[in-house]
């Protein structure tokens, strides 16, 4: 009976020590093996076995995850004043360096982006900030993945999400692009003035090397008027084959109008 006992408990202890040392990990998760306080390496995913109260494992997700950077305040490469906040979504690639190199991946990501990304924007005016975004992502996105490559982690994208202005910036930006808009009515006003006055030139030209055009050009401006009803026009008549240049060119329009009573 007694040895019944001891082959029962005996099996019991070796059934919880198994299953103890039985462990499972996702496909999406790697686990960190640390024996005697030393580094054994990594394993996973599915199903391995440890030692129990010897081994000690510490899991890693490899998913894709996203870092929310808080509103940072920034003053430009040109003393103004702005609040920008940010995206970050990285990954860890290497489960031992994650766990090894640095004692929070997670804290240490979040404090360097924060860091890199006042100094990226302090290096660049305001201008810069708000048209030039692609570029300023990639910048960030390049600094962050080198300096955290030593922990295991790949930067894989990096956005920023708002740039805050005060108010007074605002306005002067209003004030700036309607000053801008007008500068382009002005500039297009001028160049229709000065287009018009070309053509008006090379119509002079051609009047006085050719005075035929003129008579013709008369007849037409005569036709227009003649659309009013209440307009007597009288033009001195002159036979173009008879007359001269001069002749031609001396038409006299005269326009009154006739009231109706």
């Amino acid at each position: 009976m007694e040895f019944d006992i001891r082959l029962l408990a005996g099996s019991l202890a070796i059934g919880l020590i198994l299953f103890s040392s039985m462990k499972i990990t996702r496909q999406y998760e790697r686990a960190v093996v640390f024996r005697f306080g030393k580094l054994l390496g990594e394993k996973g995913p599915g199903l391995f076995l440890i030692i129990p109260i010897v081994d000690r494992i510490v899991k890693v997700d490899l998913r894709v995850r996203e870092l929310d950077v808080p509103r940072q305040t920034v003053i430009s490469s040109d003393n103004v004043s702005v609040e920008v906040d940010a995206v970050i979504y990285y990954k860890v690639t290497s489960s031992t360096k994650a766990i090894v190199e640095v004692e929070d991946y997670e804290a240490a990501t979040a404090l360097l982006a924060q860091t890199t990304l006042r100094d990226v924007l302090g290096q660049n005016e305001l201008d810069t900030i708000l048209s030039n975004r692609d570029e300023l992502n990639k910048e960030v996105k390049t600094i962050l993945d080198e300096m955290t490559d030593p922990w295991g982690i790949k930067v894989v994208t990096a956005t920023l999400r708002d740039v805050a202005l005060p108010e007074n910036m605002l306005r002067a930006i209003a004030r700036q692009a309607e000053a801008e808009r007008e500068k382009r009515a002005r500039i297009i006003l001028a160049e229709g003035e000065y287009q018009a006055s070309q053509r008006m030139n090379d119509a002079a030209t051609l009047y006085e090397e050719k005075p035929s055009a003129m008579k013709l050009r008369e007849f037409q401006t005569l036709t227009e008027i003649a659309k009013e009803k209440n307009l007597i026009v009288v033009s001195t008549g002159s036979d173009a084959p008879r007359s001269s240049a001069g002749e031609i060119s001396a038409t006299v329009g005269l326009a009154k109008a006739v009231v109706d009573r």
